[in-house]
């Protein structure tokens, strides 16, 4: 195993921990914002860095499901573009969409987890974990489901070379204007195709405004049921129904994705990968797209009261910039 030194990954101060108005701590990364045609608003840090996407392409991988022959309702179709809390609809969903092929939870292959939202999990108490509580899971039924549909081997479907992969890679790709070359598995099982900050910018920007049927399929669906992409007082989903025409998505380790249908996008990776700033700095983001997200004041806490704020860098919020 080998050890990259990666020193272009620190990136610029994107976030800053306040405490009695002095900074004590701050999160470095890499934000970039798109107009509509794919001109650069704001760059931060480095935009060719590559990265992993995780689940904030999960909309680009249900649009290849669809393509493949994947048919559900918008509700459903919203759940495979997600990371759910873990609510009972959104594991309603994902059995309803395994039953619509004839199968059920046991031909689900992701990692077993408890729900991810904190009230869903609290409920889920001391039970094991399951694939079908798991955040992923939507994405797992449909994949499943387009394996099925196509007379693909549904056992192996996680592979990065199963007819499915093959295809979601390819819809990435064509999105994105990059060639893939390094491939790495998610935490949930699934592959993982590392593209750059600029590419996984271009292919959201294509996706939200393209005028394939399929792809505003998928925009309409999670527009729709912003719930079933998040759950209900999480960043994804409240920032869905507070803005017109936004889609959103977060992925593990830091990175965002945000996009206002006729107006740009916004992507960013965090270097430590926290997602503790997630609410300002996407407050402060959007302000680049001419768009307002209320949000409560993200509080640091001395002896049991604030004394300060976790809020976006001033190089972040500039609009001058």
């Amino acid at each position: 195993m080998t050890r990259e030194n990666r020193p272009e990954l620190r990136g610029e101060i994107l976030v800053e921990v306040i405490r009695d108005e002095m900074v004590e701590s701050v999160h470095h990364g890499h934000l970039l914002i798109l107009d509509q045609a794919g001109k650069v608003i704001k760059s931060i840090g480095e935009s060719n860095l590559l990265i992993y996407p995780r689940s904030a392409i999960k909309g680009i991988q249900s649009a290849a499901m669809v393509r493949a022959g994947l048919k559900l309702d918008a509700k459903e179709l919203a759940l495979v573009s997600a990371s759910h809390a873990g609510s009972e609809q959104h594991l309603e969903s994902a059995e309803k969409i395994l039953a619509s092929v004839g199968l059920d939870e046991s031909s689900l292959k992701n990692t077993p987890d408890r729900p991810l939202g904190t009230k869903e999990r609290r409920g889920w108490g001391d039970k094991a974990p399951s694939s079908l509580a798991a955040n992923c899971s939507g994405k797992h039924a449909g994949m499943v489901a387009t394996s099925k549909i196509n007379g693909w081997d549904i056992e192996s479907y996680k592979e990065p070379d199963h007819p499915l992969q093959l295809l979601i890679r390819a819809e990435l790709e064509k999105l994105s204007g990059e060639r893939i070359e390094k491939i790495s598995v998610d935490g949930c099982g699934a592959p993982l195709f590392a593209i750059s900050l600029q590419g996984l910018a271009t292919s959201i920007n294509n996706l939200v405004n393209s005028d394939d049927p399929i792809h505003d399929s998928i925009f309409q669906a999670c527009r729709s049921f912003p719930e079933m992409v998040s759950g209900d007082g999480r960043i994804i989903t409240e920032s869905m129904r507070q803005i017109p025409n936004l889609f959103a998505k977060d992925g593990a380790e830091g990175v965002m994705i945000a996009a206002i249908r006729g107006k740009g996008t916004i992507v960013w990776k965090m270097s430590d990968g926290s997602q503790r700033g997630d609410w300002p700095l996407l407050a402060a983001s959007l302000s680049h797209l001419g768009a307002r997200l209320h949000f409560d004041q993200v509080p640091v806490y001395g002896d049991g009261r604030v004394v300060g704020e976790i809020r976006a860098s001033k190089l972040a919020s500039d609009v001058s910039r």
